[in-house]
C-alpha cells in the first residue's frame, strides 16, 4: 500500500488534474523517482532539465510526460541502468509496484532511455480513488513514465542546486532557467518542420518569456551546432536568433500547435490568442544572457 506521503502527493495531483488518475500517478512517480536518484551520486554527474523540470522548478502549468536529464560532461563509464535499482527501491518504499526497463539505444542518438511502468488500476485502488473511477480503468492498463538522459551534452550550460519539497524535501542538480530556455529553443528551431508540430514547445517558449527568463545564447548555439542546424563560423548573435525564430513562427500552423498542447493544460481556452502575430509579440519581449 502507498504510504501517507505518497497518498497525499497523489491526491494533490489528482485534484490538480480534475480527478485524472493517470496524470496524478505519473507525476507522483516522477517525484519519487527523482528522490531515489538524489540519494545516489547521480546528480554529481547529471542535471535535470526539460518540461518536467520547468513544471517542478519554475511552476510551468502544464502536464509533462517525461523525466529528462543531461550529463554535465561526457563520462565514458556512465550507465543509466546503474541507477534503476535506486529508483525502484525508493518507489517500493513509498508503496509503488513498478518495473524499470531500459530501451535499446539507437546508435545515431546520444540519448539513453528507460521506462518506469506501473499498473494504473491497482495503484488507483490502493490510493483510494472512487470505485466509479477505478472500475473504468482496464485491469492491465499501464502508466508509463519515460526517462531520458543525453550522454553527449553540448557545452556552455549553467547549473544550480534546486530543492523539491515533495514527497519529502531533497536537492538535485538542475539546468538554470536560461539553460532550460536554450534547450527549449533548440527544439523549436531544429525539429523537422514537416513533423507533427510540438505545441508544447511553443507553450513553454511563451511561458519563459512571460517569466522574464533570458535565453542563454552560447548554449543555444552549441546545441544548434551539435544538431548541424547552425554551421556559420561566426558566433550566433541576437539578431540572427531573432530572425531564425521569426522564420520558424512564419512556418508554423498554430491551429495544429494548439491541438498538440491542449490535452496537457487545464484551460485550453487560454490558447485562443495563439497566432503568428501573438508569437511575434512574444518574440519582441525575448531577453538574452
Amino acid at each position: 500500500m502507498m504510504d501517507e506521503a505518497s497518498l497525499e502527493l497523489f491526491e494533490e495531483y489528482r485534484r490538480k488534474y480534475d480527478g485524472s488518475v493517470d496524470r496524478a500517478l505519473a507525476e507522483t512517480i516522477q517525484a519519487i523517482a527523482l528522490l531515489g536518484l538524489s540519494r545516489t551520486d547521480f546528480f554529481s554527474h547529471a542535471a535535470f532539465y526539460g518540461g518536467t523540470a520547468l513544471r517542478l522548478l519554475f511552476n510551468l502549468d502544464r502536464f509533462s510526460e517525461d523525466l529528462d536529464f543531461s550529463l554535465i560532461q561526457p563520462v565514458k563509464t556512465f550507465r543509466f541502468s546503474d541507477y534503476f535499482n535506486a529508483m525502484q527501491e525508493e518507489l517500493e518504499a513509498f508503496g509503488f509496484s513498478v518495473t524499470i526497463t531500459e530501451k535499446l539505444k539507437n546508435l545515431k542518438t546520444p540519448v539513453e532511455s528507460a521506462f518506469v511502468k506501473a499498473n494504473k488500476r491497482l495503484h488507483a485502488i490502493e490510493a483510494g480513488a472512487p470505485k466509479t473511477i477505478a472500475d473504468r480503468i482496464h485491469r492491465d492498463a499501464v502508466c508509463k513514465v519515460k526517462l531520458e538522459i543525453d550522454v553527449d551534452p553540448p557545452p556552455h550550460a549553467e547549473f544550480y542546486v534546486a530543492y523539491i519539497d515533495e514527497p519529502v524535501p531533497f536537492s538535485i542538480q538542475a539546468y538554470s532557467g536560461p539553460s532550460l530556455f536554450a534547450g527549449k529553443m533548440a527544439a523549436v528551431l531544429s525539429r523537422g518542420w514537416q513533423n507533427r508540430i510540438k505545441g508544447r514547445d511553443w507553450y513553454d517558449f511563451a511561458f519563459l518569456v512571460r517569466k522574464n527568463i533570458p535565453l542563454l545564447l552560447p548554449h543555444l548555439e552549441a546545441r544548434l551546432r551539435q544538431k548541424g542546424f547552425y554551421t556559420q563560423e561566426a558566433p550566433l548573435d541576437k539578431d540572427q536568433c531573432f530572425d531564425m525564430i521569426d522564420s520558424r513562427i512564419e512556418a508554423v500552423d498554430f491551429d495544429l500547435a494548439k491541438a498538440d498542447v491542449a490535452p496537457f493544460i487545464r484551460r485550453p481556452k487560454d490558447l485562443e490568442v495563439w497566432s503568428k502575430d501573438y508569437f511575434r509579440h512574444v518574440l519582441k519581449n525575448l531577453q538574452f544572457k
